[in-house]
């Protein structure tokens, strides 16, 4: 397991088609939004509005994709899906915790990727699925 620390002063985001308020909690504990959907044991979070537009764009569900401002209410860690596997030093700044995140705002005026870029990105992630590879590591 990656030591736990605060490594990017916030803000800090997290990307979903939820439709939360401010004070809500995002806590680990429910289906995750990629992959087969398995119960989730941490939630995810990022120092970058890129990182947190792929997560709102690329979430199950049906509604609009959100950017919330998120503060974590516990120890954060680097996300292993990314970090010394696929971008050492974690230039994404993609995190996860066990503990919640407290929604203190949204970002109401986020850019998505190009209709060529998601695609390009959705049929990526079908490869991985098809390769029995998962998208989230516990």
């Amino acid at each position: 397991m990656p030591p736990t620390h605060t490594p990017t002063p916030p803000p800090y985001y997290h990307g979903t088609k939820a439709d939360l308020n401010l004070g809500d909690l995002i806590e680990a504990g429910y289906s995750s939004n990629y992959g087969q959907r398995r119960k989730a044991a941490y939630v995810y979070l990022s120092a970058t509005l890129e990182a947190a537009t792929w997560g709102a764009e690329l979430a199950v569900g049906e509604g609009r994709g959100r950017i919330y401002v998120v503060e974590p209410t516990g120890a954060i860690e680097d996300d292993p899906n990314l970090t010394d596997k696929k971008f050492p030093g974690n230039p994404t700044k993609s995190y996860r915790t066990r503990q919640p995140l407290r929604i203190t705002g949204e970002v109401k005026d986020w850019q998505g990727h190009a209709p060529e870029q998601l695609q390009a990105m959705r049929e990526r992630l079908e490869e991985l699925r098809r390769a029995g590879i998962e998208a989230i590591e516990d």
